[in-house]
């Protein structure tokens, strides 16, 4: 049971309990993404049956769900050279050729995306112990940028649907803490398993009913998502990996009277777990549930923006 009065000694405790701080070396820039290995990618390629495709993204556009908590906008999108432009042939290019050309303007975070390994602190110290004030700066994350991550997050993806096991009509309620026994419960469901070097998908159903009632406080407000007494199967379980379909991963309200994301707290810069957030798992969850397979080739890696603590993704899950 948790002691909602005092979530300062429960991240102490889960802090020391589940740290990973040297695992790999002091070097280490991976964090939980070394569980994945040449033999798991393998396990993952060799999941490709039907050669169906599923992209885990949300769109990038001025349409999200980022109301400006933390300067966090939805994306803008500029036409720089447009259609227009070539038929009035205001572009000075030969022989009649026209193009067009844009850009994006938006926060690393602000719609489907991995949380660097240096995107959260617990008390001044980054991943594996690291002092925050020499790792990340005004010029970005010096050690561990979301670039490190570029190519290694590729593997066996699961899918846990816990929306569609523990909720109702596929969705649960804002508030509700998924715990390790609802996690344990998807898995026996699905007739899958779980363990090192898995990228896991957990699916609340939250986006889905954002989607048909409005983003109203998606971002950032209630939501299911983690319970911070799941900290124990994330650190036992070794995955490598985990994404939900919800703002921030763990439920909100958080699970203590004045806290802030606790389980962010004990799974980035102690545990070195890679979260993904913002991830749109409706259609890859409405074919597991049709063909009952929830295991998949999953490939995500973030966009390498150099000294970034975390950047957008475009997950694919191929069956």
């Amino acid at each position: 049971m948790l002691d909602r009065t005092d979530p300062e000694g429960a991240i102490a405790e889960a802090a020391a309990k589940y740290s990973n701080w040297g695992r790999w070396g002091d070097d280490d820039v991976l964090g939980t993404v070394n569980f994945i290995d040449e033999a798991k990618r393998r396990e993952g390629a060799a999941l490709v049956r039907r050669g169906a495709s599923f992209s885990l993204s949300q769109r990038f556009d001025m349409n999200g769900p980022q109301k400006g908590w933390r300067r966090r906008t939805n994306p803008v999108h500029t036409m720089l050279d447009t259609g227009t432009d070539a038929a009035l042939g205001n572009q000075g290019f030969p022989h009649g050729i026209g193009g067009a050309d844009d850009v994006v303007a938006m926060p690393l975070q602000c719609s489907t995306q991995w949380d660097g390994l240096g995107h959260i602190f617990d008390h001044g110290k980054a991943w594996n112990g690291r002092p925050a004030e020499r790792v990340v700066t005004s010029d970005g994350d010096l050690v561990t940028g979301i670039e490190h991550m570029a190519a290694p997050v590729a593997g066996r993806g699961v899918l846990l649907d816990v929306g569609r096991v523990a909720g109702v009509d596929g969705e649960l309620p804002d508030g509700f803490a998924i715990t390790e026994e609802h996690l344990r419960a998807a898995i026996d469901a699905h007739g899958v398993t779980v363990g090192r070097g898995d990228i896991v998908c957990v699916r609340t159903g939250q986006l889905t009913r954002a989607r048909r009632d409005g983003w109203g406080d998606y971002a950032g407000g209630p939501a299911p998502g983690l319970s911070f007494t799941t900290a124990g199967w994330l650190h036992r379980t070794e995955i490598a990996a985990i994404a939900t379909d919800t703002w921030g991963f763990e439920v909100r309200p958080n699970e203590f009277d004045d806290a802030f994301q606790p389980l962010h707290q004990v799974a980035i810069p102690n545990m070195g777990l890679l979260i993904g957030e913002l991830w749109d798992l409706d259609a890859l969850a409405a074919d597991c549930a049709a063909d009952g397979v929830h295991e998949f080739w999953l490939t995500a890696g973030p966009i390498p923006v150099t000294g970034a603590v975390g950047a957008p993704v475009n997950p694919i899950a191929v069956k």
